[in-house]
Order: structure tokens, then C-alpha cells, then sequence
């Protein structure tokens, strides 16, 4: 899409980014078009430049080159999310922060580090592992943190470890005038000021780019456990979810996994599980810890019809199983050639889980739909991906007509429209419906930080 600013004003900021970053900065079209589609179905804008940064400083002058010109900037992590985060909407130049990989400090007595905002969460973790520590926050892609931080990410541990929302301490933000503010501390907490943290976690760069990340980390813990059983239904494990969570029993990780998906998985990686609805479940803390949790959740899912659970003997064969759970997007796709996914999410309370899934069941059944469900259900949170052929009208309607009805259907249960994906450019229109007046506040806050609306723009509640 061509940029909404006048060309002479783009053409001036590409013209002055080139000075800046030389080759770094590319008009090509194909690496144009790699930053401004992501992995789903929502409509891609190709930016008018990318341009690929090494530090905080670059980011302030190219920021301070587009506020002058009045030339959208967007950012780009890995190019992971679903919801349409990094399409330029109204052109611009997108900065690519993979380059800023630096992990700047591990304060490891106090269990924290300092990293670039292009660090991925897996090199990370493989640079902690030494150590003795992790940061446990796991959306399943190999996601930059500034990406994940940007987006409030979470993932299959979050029923024990939290969102990014709880494990950001602080960041380093350049914002829409070039000002680069650093919030938060090191402390564990504080009573000082407005928590701008917070403000900028998911704000998915309309306020500000972000370009540094402050962490808490965690002891990797000394036993690990984890399994997968089947369910006679979708409900009966959802019911066996409910209850765990009810009781107190401390998990890792307990995920959903629909009966399509098992036989999706199987093919793809290549496993042999029954073809019914499963759950995946970790368990983390000492031998002793883990042995009683792993025993009381066997009771409570046995109670609900589970089978057998096959606990995973050996750490390969945890990662293995964990990997087919990462893998399940790209495991139903491969059964789906020719049709686009619509990949999405909503959150509810965990006392209306069983009831918003399976009612979602029925309503893609009668519709005729191929949507596979998975969850990071310890927390009320589902994923739905919906295939369409977008050369088939009927099927594009019976799709967005599924969709919207699952959002209402959460959001009349006291729940989300989106538990982890975001709102980028692709649930804006839900934005209000479940927010209401406070939305007119969220663009009040945008317009004080970015009054020409050149972060980001067309996303999450901006203008």
C-alpha cells in the first residue's frame, strides 16, 4: 500500500535513513512485502522502506527523521504474530530490531537480565541454561522479546509463571517525538509514578518502539514431569481442567489439544496418539513435588474418563512431545493445501471454559467448518484456526460469520476477544465492544504520545 503521507515526505525520510544506515536500509520488494504479511489471512501492507538498526540510537534518528517528514513507523520483531500487528497500513518505513541481539546483562543472584529487544526468547534461555535459570514465557514461536513484550505475550506456561505483564520490569522505549525513556527498575516493586511499564506491555507499538527489555528470570526447576492422556470429549477435558485449577493443584503447563488437531499432529510429527481429545501437562519443582502433583491430577482426570497417561521417560521425549504441541499451526495446514488460516484466540473464566468450547465445536460443525482447537486452557485461553478457500464466497462468509459469533460468545461470558494475540489491525472492531468508553481513553493516551499518529498507526486502539 502506498504510504498515506505526501511521496515528497517519504521520499525525503528514505532518502535521510539511507544517509544514516546506508545499505541497511532496502526499498526491495520482496523484503518489502516479508514486512507486512504475517503468517494468517489478514491483509498485508508492504511499507514504503525497511530499514535494519543495531542500537537504541539508530532507532531515535530514524524515529526523529519520520516524526519530521510525518512518516509512519513500524516495528519488526520476527515477524511472528497473527493478528496483523506489522501490516503498513498507511506505508512508511518498518524498522527491523533482529539486529539489536545483544543480551546486556544477567544479574543472576537477583534473577533478572537486561537483553535487546531482538534477543529471541529460545537464545535466551540457551544463553541462562549455564546458570541455572530460564524465563519461562513460551508463545510457541521463536519470538524476539521485544516482539513479545510489544504484543503481551504468554504461551503454554502461563498458568504458572504468568504473562509478560508479570515478567517485564522495565523497558526502553524510543517514542513518536525521538525521546528514548527508560521505565521501571530492578526492584521487585514500587510505588512510584504511573506504571508506564505496563502502559507500553501491549501497547504492540502504537506508543513507543521498544528497545530493550528488563526481565525477571527463574531456578530451572529440579524435576520436571510431563504427560499427555486421551478424553472421551472436548468437555470432559475441559471439566478435568476446571477442577484442577479449582483444587489448587500447581502446574506447569496444561494444554487442549481437539481431536482434529491429534490427527493433524500424528501425521506431521509423526506420533501415534488415539484420535480424541487430549490434554498435555507438565509439572514442575522437586522429585517429591512432582510426584504428588502428577498423581492428584491423574486421580481428577481419570475421574473424568482419561485414559492411560504416557508420561515422557526421557527429556528427548518431552521435547519431542512439546514440539508436536508448537507445531500444531503448521501440522493442520499441511492437511489444508490450497486454504488460507485464520489463526485466533479468545480468553474466558475458567468456570465457562467447558461451555465456550464446546459450543464453539457445535457452531463450526454446523457451519462446516475445518477449525481446529487448542488452549492453554489452565487459564481459560483457546485457539481456534480457521481454513477458507478465499476464492469461495460462501465459505469466507460461513468463516467471518464463525468468528464473530466465538468472540461474542466469550465476551458475553465474562471473557476476552483476545487472550494472547493482540488486536493489531485484525480485532479492532472488537476493541469497543469490549471496552466500551474506555477505548476513547486508550486513543486520548495515544494522541498525547503520538499527536501525528506516526506509531504504528491503524492498530490496537489508535485512530
Amino acid at each position: 500500500m502506498d504510504s498515506l503521507a505526501p511521496r515528497a515526505n517519504v521520499a525525503r525520510a528514505i532518502a535521510a535513513a539511507k544517509t544514516l544506515l546506508g545499505d541497511r536500509v532496502s526499498t526491495a520488494p520482496a523484503v518489502r512485502e516479508q514486512h507486512g504479511k504475517d503468517q494468517t489471512w489478514n491483509a498485508g501492507a508492504a511499507p514504503d522502506a525497511v530499514a535494519f538498526v543495531n542500537s537504541t540510537e539508530e532507532v531515535q534518528a530514524l524515529v526523529k527523521i519520520c516524526a519530521g517528514e510525518k512518516v509512519p513507523v513500524i516495528a519488526y520483531g520476527t515477524g511472528t504474530s497473527l493478528e496483523g500487528h506489522f501490516a503498513a497500513v498507511n506505508g512508511g518505513i518498518s524498522i527491523d530490531l533482529s539486529g539489536m541481539n545483544c543480551i546486556l546483562e544477567v544479574n543472576s543472584e537477583d534473577q533478572d537480565c537486561r537483553v535487546e529487544a531482538g534477543v529471541t526468547r529460545k537464545a535466551l534461555n540457551a544463553h541462562l541454561r549455564d546458570q541455572g535459570l530460564m524465563f519461562p514465557i513460551d508463545p510457541g514461536a521463536d519470538a524476539s522479546l521485544g516482539g513479545m513484550a510489544a504484543t503481551r505475550a504468554s504461551g503454554t506456561n502461563a498458568v504458572r509463571y504468568g504473562t509478560m505483564r508479570e515478567n517485564v520490569m522495565g523497558l526502553t522505549v524510543v517514542l513518536a517525538d525521538g525521546r528514548v525513556i527508560r521505565t521501571g527498575t530492578r526492584a521487585r516493586k514500587s510505588s512510584a509514578g504511573y506504571d508506564l511499564t505496563r502502559l507500553l506491555v501491549g501497547s504492540e507499538g502504537t506508543l513507543g518502539i521498544i528497545t530493550e527489555v528488563q526481565l525477571r528470570l527463574y531456578g530451572i526447576p529440579e524435576a520436571l514431569k510431563a504427560g499427555v492422556m486421551g478424553f472421551p470429549s472436548v468437555e470432559a477435558c475441559c471439566r478435568t481442567v476446571i477442577e484442577t485449577i479449582q483444587l489448587g493443584v500447581p502446574m506447569a503447563r496444561i494444554e487442549l489439544v481437539d481431536a482434529e488437531t491429534i490427527k493433524a499432529i500424528n501425521a506431521y510429527s509423526k506420533l501415534s496418539m488415539p484420535a480424541a481429545p487430549h490434554l498435555f501437562v507438565e509439572f514442575h519443582g522437586t522429585p517429591a513435588g512432582v510426584a504428588e502433583q502428577a498423581g492428584q491430577f491423574a486421580d481428577i482426570a481419570q475421574g473424568h474418563g482419561a485414559g492411560a497417561i504416557s508420561w515422557a521417560s526421557t527429556e528427548e521425549e518431552r521435547a519431542r512431545l512439546w514440539q508436536a504441541r508448537h507445531d500444531v499451526f503448521w501440522a493442520t495446514k499441511s492437511l489444508m493445501p490450497g486454504k488460507e488460516a485464520f489463526a485466533t484466540d479468545v480468553c474466558v473464566p475458567i468456570s465457562r471454559l467447558a461451555e465456550c468450547v464446546v459450543e464453539t465445536q457445535k457452531d463450526l460443525a454446523e457451519s462446516r467448518i475445518y477449525g481446529p482447537i487448542v488452549g492453554h486452557v489452565g487459564d481459560g485461553n483457546f485457539h481456534v484456526t480457521l481454513y477458507c478457500d478465499r476464492a469461495d464466497a460462501g465459505e469466507v462468509a460461513r468463516v467471518k460469520g464463525a468468528y464473530g459469533r466465538m468472540i461474542e460468545r466469550a465476551l458475553s461470558m465474562g471473557g476476552t476477544c483476545t487472550g494472547e494475540h493482540g488486536i493489531g489491525s485484525g480485532k479492532r472492531a472488537y476493541l469497543a465492544r469490549e471496552h466500551g468508553e474506555g477505548v476513547e481513553v486508550m486513543r486520548q493516551i495515544k494522541l498525547a504520545l503520538d499527536p501525528d499518529n506516526i506509531m504504528n498507526p491503524g492498530k490496537n486502539a489508535g485512530p
